[in-house]
């Protein structure tokens, strides 16, 4: 693990020192999923099947998806066995 962890450093590193990336944090494997209406409806979550999968999140500056996309395939998650999804965030509408 120790390995790995290095890896994505470097790769996070690189990426900061181009002004790349814009945010990052790893996400706790703890949390809660509201459904109905306000909330009604509330259960432990993340569910299991997320807490495997998501452990966190890179918000890049990429010019458009495909940059994005050249920037993930860098990723040391992918040589073990780790999926990175890339998307686009949505931008706030004013009120």
């Amino acid at each position: 693990m120790e390995h790995i962890m290095a890896r994505f450093s470097e790769w996070m590193n690189a990426m900061s020192v181009k002004g790349l990336v814009s945010g990052t944090n790893g996400l706790e494997a703890i949390g809660a999923v509201l459904r109905g209406h306000r909330g009604a409806a509330i259960t432990d979550g993340p569910y299991s099947e997320s807490k495997e999968i998501v452990g966190g999140y890179v918000i890049v500056a990429a010019d458009n998806l495909s940059h994005a996309v050249e920037l993930a395939r860098d990723c040391p998650g992918l040589d073990y066995r780790m999926t990175v999804e890339v998307r686009p965030i949505k931008q706030m509408r004013e009120i």
